[in-house]
């Protein structure tokens, strides 16, 4: 696999894996904020959406298609990362796959030393090339879909890739309790508080 390949085929892997953590979860459950900033599951896909949708169009002088949140007079430039009650789980999905799709082909297209400019970089920063844009978007993603991995934790308990993931062990509900008791005990020590 050559360094283009395997940068696209771990892109690929990590949209997979956070959509997945969508699965099997109600509206309420994808939507509802679980840190003190608001970070949600639906809103975590649809800032990634925007985000390929972005660098892998405007930056490259290919039009995005449609607009961004924060193109809106008077929008929070944090308007991506939630969902109001009016957009669907449906809607957000297929902008994610849109954006995937639209991402697809500019890399397709491109070679990795293809050059770009990100407007919305400080000066001196601004001119890039494919391969740095498919770096910063993989990377990117993988840091969304590990704040995934832990809000699916906290709503349901399911940890992992997905569900059966041989990476995390198979422990029953007893054993992973008695687990985090000891992991509890040594932070206390640690900390100075003992038991």
């Amino acid at each position: 696999m050559d360094p283009k390949e395997a940068l696209h085929h771990y892109l690929v892997e990590q949209r997979a894996d956070l959509l997945a953590k969508l699965d099997g979860l109600g509206e309420y459950d994808v939507r509802r904020p679980l840190t003190p900033t608001g970070t949600n599951l639906l809103g975590l896909v649809k800032h990634v959406a925007y985000v390929q949708l972005g660098y892998f169009t405007t930056v490259f002088g290919r039009p995005p298609g449609r607009g961004f949140p924060d193109d809106v007079e008077g929008a929070d430039p944090d308007d991506d990362l939630w969902v109001p009650a009016d957009e669907s789980r449906e809607d957000i999905v297929a902008l994610h796959h849109e954006s995937a799709r639209r991402a697809d082909e500019t890399i397709a297209e491109l070679a990795l030393d293809a050059p770009g400019l990100v407007p919305w970089w400080r000066p001196g920063r601004q001119e890039v090339t494919l391969a740095r844009i498919m770096t910063h978007v993989l990377v990117d993603t993988t840091r969304h879909t590990g704040h995934a991995d832990i809000l699916r934790e906290t709503i349901d308990g399911q940890a992992g890739m997905r569900p059966g993931d041989p990476n995390v062990p198979t422990r029953p509900p007893a054993e992973w309790a008695a687990r985090r008791a000891v992991i509890e005990a040594a932070a206390r020590v640690a900390g100075g508080a003992g038991f």
